[in-house]
């Protein structure tokens, strides 16, 4: 009985769909530790980026995310990318099987990359300064303000309950503040893009978490609001601004691999 741990067979990664006519490569950067050659497969004016890859499950480890997601940027630096889930492989280790993915689902490939031509994502996160945000809601909520000074020179054990209320107040008033803010900058950047996608928040401290499809040509007049908001706010608000960013908030692209 043998020891030696079977070989995984040899498939071929897909990373995504650009349109492109004839060969074309981006260098041996392909997912793993084996620097593989990232190339495409074209078939009619469409592309799959691809590169040789064993028939593996590629864990969702920080390490591998990136490497699908450096190569996806590499590839946007020229092209727009329809890009495919994570750890999409085809079973066949030709280009054979590519051709015949993108011939059969070419039609939806062909809707979707004129949907996304010459459009990007652009990721925005805001956060609320803690202790200046809520300076800003005992400023602004006089009645919070009127009790926080009638308890101030009280014991606090017999206050206990009043301070329990102005801290739910404080909470409602925090809710609302940052539900305003958040409405106010998507209706400052809604104008100048094509969709918006909201994402969860994670913490009381965020404000915003969404990424917008803008058109090219639209980015610069985009950016320009979103540094005058950064600006307006300062004082109690942090504005992360991801650039361009693979379109996975607008293309959910899953491709069967299975029986091709």
């Amino acid at each position: 009985m043998s020891n030696e741990l079977e070989i995984p067979k040899e498939g071929k990664y897909i990373y995504g769909i650009i349109r492109h006519t004839g060969p074309i490569n981006f260098g041996p950067i392909g997912i793993g530790k084996r620097a593989d050659l990232v190339y495409g497969v074209e078939y009619n004016g469409i592309a799959a980026i691809v590169s040789n890859s064993p028939i593996i499950i590629y864990e969702a480890r920080r390490v591998n995310m990136i490497s699908h997601e450096k190569i996806l940027e590499e590839v946007m630096k020229q092209f727009t990318v329809l890009p495919v889930r994570f750890s999409t492989i085809s079973e066949h280790n030709d280009d054979a099987g590519i051709l015949r993915i993108i011939e059969k689902d070419y039609k939806k490939f062909d809707e979707m990359l004129t949907r996304m031509e010459g459009k990007k994502e652009l990721g925005l996160k805001v956060l609320a300064q803690e202790a200046a945000i809520y300076e800003s809601i005992i400023e602004k909520y006089d009645e919070i303000r009127i009790l926080r000074g009638k308890l101030m020179n009280l014991p606090v054990d017999k206050t206990h309950y009043q301070r329990m209320k102005i801290g739910e107040m404080v909470a409602e008033a925090l809710k609302k503040e940052t539900e305003n803010y958040k409405n106010i900058i998507i209706d400052a950047l809604n104008p100048l893009s094509d969709e918006v996608k909201i994402n969860d928040n994670y913490g009381e401290m965020m404000i915003l978490n969404a990424a917008f499809l803008v058109e090219n040509k639209s980015e610069p007049a985009f950016d320009k609001v979103v540094n005058d908001l950064a600006e307006q706010y300062s004082h109690f608000m942090t504005f992360k601004y991801i650039g361009t960013l693979p379109l996975y908030n607008f293309v959910n692209l899953v491709i069967n691999t299975k029986g091709i």
